[in-house]
């Protein structure tokens, strides 16, 4: 979701090709050669293939500068893109991971284990989205609508947005019953670009 999202905002041409896993598309031998983890996405830009969702989204804001969907090199403000980008990818993602495939860390039959572990995983996210909520409440002190990197859109917000996308079926508290990332993602859904991507995608409302 997030490439495709960033994509549209882009503007730039692309096509986007199913790799269909009910049927087990992403395990042939075809596309492992693209991506040997068997995992989605995969972009081909020329001669360039490339995995790992953060991977991609960097590369396609780098390779479009112009768009100011990542900041200038060497500032302070990339900076602070990275490590939201790295936390989202390697601490929000990984935990969610868990969450929706609890089976992959528990023996089989462990019906028990595999409640517990998700539970507890749920909790973690949970911590996680209350730290974004603490940040947008500290910056709607500056900013009166703001993102995550204060007063410009960035590609982190589109990362952020899928994420927060994942929780919208939690037990406790999805993200957007938070006050304040619950107003971000409301602004984040109203983007021209995130409504296109929603709708490709055949997705009915609500989004989060």
């Amino acid at each position: 979701m997030a490439p495709h999202i960033l994509l549209q905002e882009l503007g730039v041409p692309f096509e986007k090709i199913l790799v269909d896993t009910s049927t087990g598309a992403h395990r042939s031998e075809a596309y492992r050669k693209l991506n040997p983890n068997g995992l989605i996405p995969t972009l081909v830009d020329g001669d360039l293939v490339l995995y790992e969702t953060a991977a991609i989204c960097l590369h396609l804001c780098d390779r479009h500068p112009e768009a100011g969907l990542a900041p200038a090199l060497g500032t302070a403000e990339r900076a602070h893109f990275y490590k939201w980008l790295v936390w989202l990818t390697n601490t929000v993602q990984s935990t969610l991971i868990v969450y929706f495939y609890t089976d992959r860390w528990m023996d089989a039959g462990n019906s028990a284990g595999v409640a517990e572990l998700k539970s507890h995983a749920e909790a973690k996210v949970g911590l996680m989205l209350d730290q974004l909520d603490t940040e947008l409440a500290r910056l709607e002190k500056i900013h009166e609508q703001p993102w995550l990197l204060g007063a410009k859109y960035s590609a982190v917000d589109i990362y952020t947005l899928m994420l927060c996308r994942w929780t919208r079926n939690f037990a406790s508290k999805p993200a957007r019953d938070r006050a304040h990332l619950g107003a971000y993602l409301k602004r984040a859904l109203a983007r021209p670009a995130v409504i296109r991507a929603f709708e490709a995608e055949g997705l009915a409302q609500p989004w989060v």
